[in-house]
């Protein structure tokens, strides 16, 4: 199989992932490419194959030579929440302008988003596993591979074994454009801000009525404006409102909180929380309250005390003719939450665009440089 059609298998499996549920998968849907790929990868004769309860798929390619280190390769099933990831129509056209200038293309039709992110990282892990059986020549140590549920809800490492998986380092395939190798991503919180009011008759609320939505609208004018996703860009960071409901009485906000410098990650939640002390001085005590909670940090802290796992990355690239792109991620992956769990993890390009949106697309030659990068990369080390 092809690395285009095993791609295009992939998309056709409804596996967006769903914030709301308390479940693991958060979606039944996820299982049906668990088992998928678990058959396939019994039908490729990789050994140790699993898949947990909770949808975790995990296999083995044996090593063919001694004295070489176990290797790691991880891509998540789930696609984002954001955008509709049902009945999926891809179609491959050529570029006829722009970077990928006449180049082969799978995107959208336009109703959908594709599915890039990251089913292309499993196809391209996938192909590269199968190229490495065809050809036995090219000596390797033991490779594993693992399929995560629900990264795109931040719980992808929720129930990964590492002990089962038992690599001694491995690389998420989860970025995005072409050449690029991420090792360092945002510290990350969740944070909700309650908004306790009063409501009475609108004809007599002189004094006594407390409009909870006009205090959550108060209180985010009181952070920085320009410390938002839409204003800045590499190493800073922000707040992002991503969430309001409310009514009189009661209204809540919903954030996210990002910044690469644990320092500063630090000060954006104390600023939060002194935001809401400030309202509750004027408004009285108990009328706002926040609850913060981590949800990852920068595993840069993580993967400097063994760089050459980076270093190996570049090398494996620069063979392929890929010119490394090595930038921080203004997100997070499976790779962020592994590496502190003891698994350091950078991550590798797939090769698509504009992921979480209807205009996503990936070009077929940044696939197949994804996929001989994971080869070099097993082949090297």
């Amino acid at each position: 199989m092809t690395i285009v059609d095993r791609f295009l298998k992939y998309v056709s499996i409804h596996t967006t992932s769903d914030e709301a549920s308390e479940t693991t998968p958060s979606t039944m849907r996820q299982l049906d490419l668990a088992r998928y790929l678990a058959d396939e990868l019994r039908e490729l004769g990789l050994s140790e194959i699993t898949m947990s309860e909770q949808g975790y798929v995990m296999a083995t390619l044996p090593a063919n030579t001694e004295g070489k280190p176990t290797i790691g390769f991880i891509a998540h099933m789930d696609t984002s929440p954001d955008v509709s990831g049902e009945n999926i129509h891809p179609r491959i056209v050529k570029r006829k302008e722009g970077v990928y200038k006449g180049q082969d293309v799978i995107e959208t039709d336009g109703t959908t988003l594709l599915g890039a992110d990251d089913k292309a990282g499993i196809a391209e892990i996938v192909s590269a596993i199968e190229y490495l059986i065809a050809h036995p020549e090219i000596k390797h140590g033991t490779v594993r591979i693992g399929f995560t549920p629900d990264e795109e809800i931040g719980r992808g490492a929720d129930f990964f074994d590492v002990k089962q998986f038992n690599a001694d380092w491995a690389y998420t395939v989860d970025g995005g454009a072409i050449g690029e190798l991420e090792f360092e991503n945002f510290n990350a919180a969740g944070m909700k801000v309650s908004i306790e009011g009063l409501n009475v008759h609108p004809g007599y609320g002189y004094h006594k009525m407390k409009n909870a939505q006009l205090i959550a609208l108060l209180y985010a004018s009181m952070l920085p404006p320009q410390e938002t996703p839409a204003t800045t860009q590499g190493y800073e960071g922000f707040f992002h409102l991503v969430g309001m409901s409310g009514s009189v009485e009661h209204a809540e906000l919903n954030y996210i909180i990002r910044d690469h410098d644990r320092e500063r990650f630090e000060q954006r939640k104390q600023l939060a929380r002194e935001t809401a002390e400030e309202l509750n001085k004027e408004l009285g005590a108990g009328t706002v309250s926040i609850e913060v909670h981590d949800s990852y940090y920068n595993m840069r802290e993580q993967i400097e005390p063994c760089m050459h796992i980076v270093e190996l990355a570049k090398r494996a690239m620069k063979e392929a003719g890929v010119t490394p792109k090595v930038q921080p991620i203004r997100g997070g992956t499976d790779g962020a939450r592994l590496s502190f769990m003891g698994l350091p993890c950078p991550n590798l390009f797939t090769g698509g665009e504009n992921f979480h949106s209807r205009m996503e697309y990936i070009p077929i030659p940044s696939m197949e440089k994804a996929m001989q990068v994971i080869i070099n990369i097993i082949s090297l080390c």
